[in-house]
């Protein structure tokens, strides 16, 4: 597995496991707790969930899946916006971890900016921190102006790392939030890294992935990996899924393989807001 370094050290997967959407539907639980099982089995250790998806639901699944295998696992999740005062971001927390079933989250997330000021939030972060209760803490949707908000409140500069829509359609990022990053060593994690499975899979992608004997998703998550401090995580509900994701691991795209696809998924030319989901 290649490994994202994070600020202090740590190093994590850079393939993981997406769960938006999971937890929705009770007649797919067991298939959604399967899939996760066997992506941990294939070394997709990196799990990232919120207590948005399924209004808990996704979390709750995530807690099932790593139910004895807790150790294995680097859990992510999120705090909505309207509940990340100091106090509403901790009692949010106890709720994720009660779902979760464990003592611990290994890094904490603010979904979006909203009304609450960011040095309330980031407090309660380190709180938690302070407490057990969470390792690291980071933000998502983040735009480069929102960043420089951020560390400029106390202990905002602890921030491990900015989760965004990111993919070969959806390159926004590249124009100002990934120098900001890279400036200050700052891994970015890649939600939607597939489109949610609208990437056009013919032309330029298809003939990519013809040529490396897989899917063209496993080609469009490849090209995320070969950056060295992006974390992809896409969503898979199907055994078959996770293993095509999987196999972008062992896809190894060349000189000539990026610049087809540079042709084809043009990078920013200029400023654009930062796409969300």
């Amino acid at each position: 597995m290649r490994g994202v370094t994070l600020p202090e050290g740590e190093v994590v997967p850079a393939l993981g496991q997406g769960t938006w959407r999971m937890g929705e539907d009770a007649a797919r639980r067991a298939d959604e707790v399967r899939a996760l099982r066997y992506g941990l089995d294939l070394g997709l250790t990196l799990i990232d969930t919120a207590e948005m998806y399924g209004e808990g639901g996704a979390e709750a699944v995530v807690g099932e899946a790593i139910a004895g295998r807790r150790d294995e696992v680097f859990v992510v999740t999120k705090v909505y916006p309207h509940n990340a005062s100091f106090d509403g971001t901790i009692a949010a927390c106890e709720r994720s971890l009660a779902r979760l079933g464990t003592d611990r989250v290994d890094l904490y997330l603010l979904h979006w900016r909203g009304r609450h000021p960011l040095a309330e939030t980031v407090r309660a972060f380190e709180r938690l921190r302070a407490d057990g209760k969470i390792r690291h803490w980071g933000v998502s949707n983040f735009d480069a102006d929102d960043l420089d908000a951020l560390v400029a409140v106390a202990h905002g500069g602890r921030c491990a790392t900015d989760q965004v829509l990111y993919n070969l359609t959806q390159r926004g990022p590249e124009w100002a939030l990934l120098p900001w990053c890279r400036a200050r060593g700052l891994p970015l994690m890649a939600y939607c890294p597939v489109e949610e499975g609208r990437l056009p899979t013919g032309g330029v992608l298809g003939r990519v992935a013809a040529r490396h004997g897989v899917d063209a998703y496993a080609v469009a998550l490849a090209w995320l990996l070969t950056a060295p401090d992006v974390v992809a995580i896409p969503k898979a509900a199907a055994l078959g899924h996770v293993a095509a994701n999987r196999r972008a691991l062992d896809v190894a795209l060349t000189a000539a393989d990026l610049a087809e696809l540079d042709d084809a998924f043009s990078p920013p030319r200029g400023a654009r807001r930062l796409a969300i989901r």
